[in-house]
């Protein structure tokens, strides 16, 4: 997949196919639902499946204190959309003036003039321009007036309910990660900086990764089965989120045990995909209680972890 920074110079080779817009947050199964949809309209008018996205997405500029936590990081999204199958990928690097095009301006100067697309496919709940002023209803009469064809693509259900990134982001904030994992198609991820903290978990036999600078949504509070990525090192770890009561420490804290991992990771970027909540924190009476609490939660994990693979 090629990835394209803005819209100068924008290549040739990659105008003339068809088109889908959005943040693709989370890059869920309902993302992946409208890339096959694309895919499928490239096979009728010929050209590139290009995506289109926005960083940073469009509320962190429009109600900064009212943005929500992104469920995916840029890099990451690149990657999955790729996966997907799309051909190409343009981050258009959001500025207010942009957001200030009105919606015919912005189909006749970005959709056909720079892109020159011969098709699109979006899903219901799209709108663009300014103040959102633009929906599929105004997008369907500009493109049938190009003599454009163009697709709306129908939520993705689980369990009854539809995918969506707000329904994904309540999951995750609830601790219903297995429920988020089944909208995303994949386990929710994280990441972050292994930073110093108090050294406790190795006294009890159980090291842990201090987590900072995580750049997406955590989860609820709680104890997760998960699985630790360390540059190409993949291992199965068991992951406390929240404050640690048993020794009256408050705040949310990201401790990750890689289980049967033992190097020193010190200011080295790890992923933290989360498999499953095993349990609520909790304060414990001693320290051989918590450590008792401690073995059987890894013992978990790793039944998690070998059944997820």
């Amino acid at each position: 997949m090629k990835t394209v920074h803005g819209l100068d110079d924008f290549p040739d080779s990659l105008r003339g196919g068809a088109v889908a817009i959005g943040n693709f947050d989370g890059a869920h199964l309902g993302h992946a639902r409208l890339i096959e949809r694309l895919r499928a309209m490239v096979s009728r008018v010929g050209g590139p499946a290009v995506a289109f996205t926005f960083d940073p997405p469009p509320t962190r500029l429009l109600r900064p204190d009212a943005a929500p936590e992104p469920l995916v990081w840029l890099e990451r999204k690149i990657e999955i959309l790729a996966e997907l199958g799309v051909d190409a990928l343009v981050v258009y690097p959001t500025n207010k003036e942009f957001l200030d095009t009105e919606p015919r301006e912005f189909f006749d100067r970005v959709v056909r003039g720079r892109l020159s697309a011969r098709a699109m496919v979006e899903g219901p709940n799209f709108f663009f321009g300014r103040n959102r002023s633009g929906n599929v209803d105004l997008l369907r009469q500009l493109c049938a007036a190009a003599g454009m064809p163009f697709e709306v693509v129908q939520p993705v259900e689980v369990a009854g309910r539809i995918v969506s990134s707000s329904r994904i982001r309540r999951l995750v904030s609830q601790g219903e990660i297995a429920a988020a994992g089944k909208m995303l198609g994949r386990p929710y991820r994280i990441r972050g900086l292994v930073v110093y903290g108090a050294g406790r978990g190795a006294r009890l036999g159980y090291p842990t990764a201090n987590l900072g600078h995580v750049d997406v949504l955590l989860p609820g509070h709680g104890i997760y089965a998960a699985r630790a990525m360390v540059g190409n090192i993949r291992r199965p770890a068991a992951v406390s989120l929240g404050p640690n009561p048993t020794f009256g420490e408050g705040g949310t804290k990201v401790e990750v045990h890689l289980i049967g991992f033992h190097e020193m990771i010190y200011e080295r970027s790890i992923e933290v995909d989360f498999l499953d909540k095993l349990r609520e924190i909790k304060r414990f009476e001693s320290a051989e209680a918590l450590i008792d609490q401690m073995r059987r939660d890894v013992a978990r994990s790793l039944e998690i972890a070998a059944g997820s693979q």
